[in-house]
């Protein structure tokens, strides 16, 4: 077939779980409600740390600073796929489609990152504790905010652009709730060879750098606390990591369950839906039913309500 009879595709279809029928409607009001769930307590982490003076420190900083970042990631995605959810149209334009995969790829890596930049904090504050403060000042603090951002957005940008420059001629139809890298390339008319072999390459900077730089940071960490003599310093110690430990530990796995698995598998969907909506959602409650200083922030806001009420 000559290249000028070829039909170019200026949308695509998200089929999403259009194959589920009734179920969607009440999928549709489960996400909707994980959603909201989401947003409200990423949001509550934020406006905590910033009206609590006792939280202004690196650490819950950063800790808003990944609230924020969760907050824009799930509204780029599941907006979108509520309405998919429930319209009889599923489609999305050409450049939409790849703007939602530059940005949320963008995300995604800088998350990653965002998660080294907080393990390189608890290990400076462990490790360096009488030098913490001074070289942990706020301009270094928002410069290492932004680092995860500008390496997300460069990390990002190459596989995107040579998606994007893929042939496509039909089908156009997305067996994903979402534009991603893997369902993309398979519907090229040209070759994805390329493409792919950037993708995956870019992976590796994307996750599995940022993977390595977290676990060998917290390898330092926990021989540093096992030297440490004083059982009550060791527990205070393993408390400030604990939070953040588990949300790496929860990110990282569900992004290997994601991308590591065989895909064309009937629960590939699924899977990314937890990784898209169920860990920004666990997230705050990772920091707040784990952290005694949060919650002593929440009590104490509650308190100056009822305080306020009274007069």
């Amino acid at each position: 077939m000559d290249k000028a009879n070829k039909t170019t595709v200026e949308e695509f279809i998200l089929l999403a779980f259009s194959d589920l029928y009734q179920l969607q409607i009440l999928l549709f009001i489960v996400t909707l409600l994980v959603y909201i769930m989401c947003v409200f307590g990423n949001c509550l982490i934020v406006i905590i740390v910033r009206a609590e003076p006792s939280l202004h420190t690196p650490m819950y900083f950063f800790i808003s600073t990944l609230s924020t970042l969760d907050i824009i990631y799930v509204s780029l995605v599941i907006p979108n796929l509520l309405a998919n959810l429930i319209a009889a149209k599923k489609s999305i334009s050409f450049n939409g489609c790849f703007i939602q995969l530059f940005v949320g790829a963008s995300l995604g890596t800088a998350e990653g990152y965002l998660l080294a930049v907080m393990a390189f904090d608890r290990y400076l504050a462990i490790n360096k504790p009488l030098q913490y403060v001074s070289i942990m000042t706020r301009q270094v603090c928002v410069q290492l905010a932004l680092l995860p951002f500008i390496v997300g957005i460069v990390i990002a940008l190459i596989p995107t652009v040579f998606t994007a420059g893929l042939e496509f001629c039909g089908p156009n139809e997305v067996h994903h709730f979402l534009c991603d890298f893997g369902p993309l390339q398979a519907l090229a008319c040209s070759r994805p060879y390329m493409s792919q072999m950037v993708t995956n390459s870019g992976a590796i900077f994307a996750f599995g750098l940022p993977f390595v730089i977290t676990v060998g940071l917290y390898i330092h960490i926990i021989i540093i606390i096992s030297n440490i003599k004083s059982s009550e310093s060791k527990r205070k110690a393993f408390s400030t990591c604990s939070s953040h430990l588990t949300v790496a530990g929860l990110f990282y796995i569900t992004t290997i369950i994601v991308y590591a698995v065989p895909k064309g598998t009937q629960y590939d969907k699924f899977f990314a839906l937890i990784y898209t909506v169920i860990t920004p959602l666990l997230n705050p409650f990772i920091y707040t039913l784990r952290n005694k200083d949060v919650k002593r922030a929440l009590i104490n806001s509650r308190r100056l309500k009822l305080c306020q009420g009274s007069f």
